[in-house]
């Protein structure tokens, strides 16, 4: 059985929460939240509050143990981009993007 949590619209580009997301992704959840604790990535702290909700999903909603989970997938999708401005030399702008992740985690319970 697979349990899901997804964050829309978050403030970091999908790029740099791919960086991360191959060093947790087949482990325990109870891992990987002990090893996202200690990365130094503003990435880190993100997703290990997603994984957080998925075990929080898995236990409330599913009724599964929570011991049993195992990171299946964390996907980073891009959002929408924010568009900005800045002020340049000579009365000119460059345009600065702010880009923005989906970021969905899928748990399912360990066959072993």
């Amino acid at each position: 059985m697979e349990v899901k949590a997804v964050s829309r619209y978050v403030r970091i580009s999908p790029q740099k929460v791919r960086m991360l997301v191959g060093a947790v992704k087949g482990r325990r959840a109870e891992d990987g939240l002990n090893m996202l604790k200690f990365m130094p990535q503003k990435a880190a702290h993100i997703v290990e509050k997603i994984i957080r909700s998925a075990v929080a999903n898995a236990e409330h909603n599913m009724d599964i143990d929570v011991d049993s989970l195992v990171i299946r997938n964390i996907i980073a999708d891009q959002g929408p981009t924010l568009k900005r401005f800045k002020a340049r030399a000579r009365g000119r702008g460059t345009r600065i993007l702010k880009r923005t992740a989906h970021i969905t985690v899928i748990l399912a319970e360990d066959s072993i």
